[in-house]
């Protein structure tokens, strides 16, 4: 998975099936229709092109296919995180906080959540 990046329309799917799975194609088809305004044939395209990238595992049960992701939401979410840090931000969370505080986009609440996060980072390194 580290040498993965993401697309949104696999991002969207995965976010599906960490949410709920497994899910059958037709169900797939449903959430991210009613999400996205997707056609079947854009959802089985997609399904098929990320089970050949390893990202979803499909088993066959009777007729019906049901799909599970095959990366933790937890490892995808680090290893987007860190490309927009390094593609935005040439890897600085720094430079990414500071501009979002230049721009008056934290709340009171998120930079008290800003403080707890690197104190407990502070603590971990002890």
């Amino acid at each position: 998975m580290d040498d993965i990046n993401l697309t949104n329309s696999e991002w969207y799917v995965l976010d599906c099936l960490w949410t709920h799975s497994p899910m059958t194609v037709m169900e797939l088809v449903a959430a991210l229709g009613d999400r996205l305004g997707w056609a079947k044939s854009t959802t089985i395209t997609t399904l098929r092109r990320m089970e050949d990238k390893g990202l979803v595992h499909c088993t066959v049960e009777g007729r019906g296919k049901h799909y599970a992701p095959a990366v933790r939401r937890d490892r995808a979410v680090r290893r987007e995180t860190r490309s927009f840090l390094d593609k935005v931000y040439q890897g600085s969370v720094g430079l990414m906080v500071s501009a979002l505080a230049q721009d008056k986009a934290l709340s009171k609440a998120e930079i008290d959540e800003l403080y707890e996060i690197l104190r407990k980072a502070e603590e971990g390194e002890r």
